[in-house]
């Protein structure tokens, strides 16, 4: 196995076969051809491979080895090297035919033109809650989610039928692969990276999802003026996301005051996560990141 193959197979998360409802499963059955948009750019060849730095050991390999046989058993892939990038005027908007009669269109101008709703992306909703109430509340905003594990997703798609929200759509597949082949540059308005694994020991610090690359990333696709928000319980995480986030050139943290973090409150629902550490005594740090690029 060569470095660049050994490489690619570090990915942020590990996908576990976790229990998944009947009301779940029927909602990925019935609803994912409706609100999913992994056919934008996904080829069913091969499974994701996420991206990384960092070497593998022989207990990590063995469970990148299952993790990989279990994403190819419920259907993560990888994108093609084919760009196919996202078009939201045709997801949300006048193009999604076919679909316009069980989801209503928003009005959209042509591309992400002037005028044009705020995009927002979020990255790894878990079930989907706090995603959803954002949706609902903000219907004036469209909404991208990604996440892998299914009972999350199908979870997320019941309460997009419950609300009958026409603003939110979702990838069932790895951020990165999203973010690299079907977002435009200067696109989206607000990325939202919520409670990622913090992997707290230091040998799977190569895991974590916030580090130069990515973020480099997320400034890419922000349209100048855009925010990325990040939140963690887990302090030595927190301030590793300031370090990397701070060397980026084309953000700037968003805080006012002394403090380099943001109040939650007026800016995002309590995501069910949170809320359980807020009863067991745990601390949150939220980090606000404008695009001046």
């Amino acid at each position: 196995m060569s470095a660049e193959q050994q490489r690619r197979q570090i990915r942020s998360f590990v996908l576990r076969d976790g229990r998944i409802t009947v009301a779940q499963q029927t909602a990925l059955d019935r609803l994912w051809p409706i609100y999913g948009l992994n056919d934008h750019g996904l080829t069913q060849e091969k499974p994701v491979m996420d991206a990384a730095s960092g070497p593998l050991s022989p207990r990590e390999s063995r469970r990148e080895a299952e993790s990989l046989r279990l994403l190819e058993r419920v259907g993560v892939r990888e994108f093609n090297s084919r760009d196919k990038r996202l078009d939201a005027a045709a997801v949300f908007g006048h193009g999604n035919k076919g679909r316009s009669n069980l989801v209503p269109p928003l009005p959209l101008g042509e591309g992400r033109g002037e005028g044009a709703p705020a995009l927002i992306l979020e990255i790894g909703f878990g079930n989907g809650d706090s995603l959803l109430q954002q949706a609902a509340a903000t219907p004036e905003k469209n909404f991208i989610g990604i996440e892998v594990h299914r009972p999350g997703v199908g979870h997320c798609l019941l309460g997009i039928e419950r609300l009958a929200l026409t603003n939110l759509r979702l990838y069932r597949a790895d951020a990165i692969e999203v973010l690299e082949r079907c977002i435009p540059d200067q696109s989206l308005d607000g990325v939202q990276l919520f409670f990622p694994d913090p992997w707290p020991k230091s040998r799977h610090h190569k895991r974590r999802i916030v580090n130069a690359r990515f973020v480099e990333l997320v400034a890419r696709k922000l349209k100048p003026g855009g925010t990325f928000h990040a939140a963690t319980d887990w302090e030595n995480y927190a301030q590793h996301m300031l370090e990397v986030l701070n060397a980026c050139t084309s953000l700037v943290n968003a805080a006012e005051g002394e403090m380099p973090y943001v109040d939650s409150q007026a800016l995002r629902p309590a995501t069910k996560f949170e809320q359980r550490g807020q009863r067991l005594g745990h601390g949150v740090w939220d980090l606000l990141y404008r695009s001046v690029a």
